[in-house]
């Protein structure tokens, strides 16, 4: 038994929910964390441009009054790529027998890297549409993304989803529904959970969004197109990695000899589906650093 185990709050994934018309609308903490999460990044990315000093020359790649266009095809980016990501990566056999199934996002379902990637698609078709460069952007874009996966992890905390593994360090949590009940313990025992989701919000929201803005603001990263993207993409794909260790696996990939539910796996070990998205992320974030270095030492 977990003496100082942490019980879950009373929370719920509704903030409100209202009745018009014979049919109920609620607003969810986890829309309220993508709204303020894409208004932070507005003005982020604003008040970024409005600083000429940040960027190559002292010339910004776009005016200011741009990144609301952006932001529509970015949005589009996030919520297409997400759900095709999660259909792609994590149930592709189930939405391959009930394809409708893939229209109903208002379910749940949706993955990070897929969003990540409509990101980087609808940023790189709106870069050449507007003759804007397509590395400056995406630093614009990347410096600008951690308040988001902030307040979404914690989201995820509040909605009692995406838990961990079972713990018994002290900070363990007990959260409710399935994740209490499927720790294998004996009978009436407490299941304590790694609280994973704030994990990720530290690691992937905070001190990576503390980093890119001090690079940004004082270190002058964007100056050197590529470096702020990498640093971003290594730094989340590394804290992913990391977290994925603590977080319980998905179950889509769990079976009798695979009770971990890794994506890959020998013998026992292997990788979950998170840590196999992650690892393209490190490297090419790596490669953007290093080409953004050798621009720095070429100009020394």
């Amino acid at each position: 038994m977990h003496a100082l185990l942490l019980q879950f709050p009373d929370l719920t994934p509704e903030i409100f929910t209202i009745e018009l018309f014979g049919s109920q609308f609620a607003l969810r903490w986890y829309a309220l964390a993508y709204i303020v999460g894409i208004v932070i990044a507005w003005r982020l990315a604003v008040a970024a441009l409005r600083r000429p000093a940040l960027w190559p020359d002292t010339q910004p790649p776009m005016k200011p009054a741009q990144v609301e266009d952006l932001l529509t095809w970015i949005i589009l980016g996030v919520i297409l790529g997400g759900r095709l990501g999660y259909v792609l990566f994590y149930q592709p056999g189930y939405y391959l027998q009930n394809p409708l199934e893939i229209l109903r996002i208002w379910q749940g379902g949706m993955a990070f890297h897929g969003g990540l990637l409509g990101v980087i698609l609808a940023t790189w078709v709106y870069a050449s549409r507007n003759n804007i460069p397509r590395l400056q952007i995406a630093d614009l874009v990347a410096h600008a993304v951690p308040p988001g996966l902030l307040l979404g992890r914690l989201a995820n905390f509040n909605n009692a989803e995406l838990w961990g593994r079972a713990t018994d360090l002290p900070w363990g949590v007990a959260f409710p529904g399935q994740a209490a009940q499927s720790c294998g313990q004996a009978l009436g025992e407490i299941c304590a959970r790694h609280p994973s989701q704030l994990y990720e919000a530290l690691l992937e929201g905070l001190i990576l969004g503390v980093v890119l803005l001090w690079l940004a603001y004082r270190r002058g990263a964007m100056r050197y197109p590529g470096q702020t993207t990498g640093v971003f993409l290594a730094g989340y794909g590394t804290a992913r990695f990391v977290v994925e260790f603590a977080r319980q696996p998905d179950i889509q990939f769990a079976s009798f000899d695979n009770p971990l539910g890794l994506a890959w796996h020998i013998g026992g070990y292997g990788l979950t589906m998170g840590q196999i998205l992650s690892l393209p992320m490190i490297a090419i974030g790596l490669l953007l650093v290093v080409r953004a270095r050798r621009t720095i030492e070429a100009g020394a």
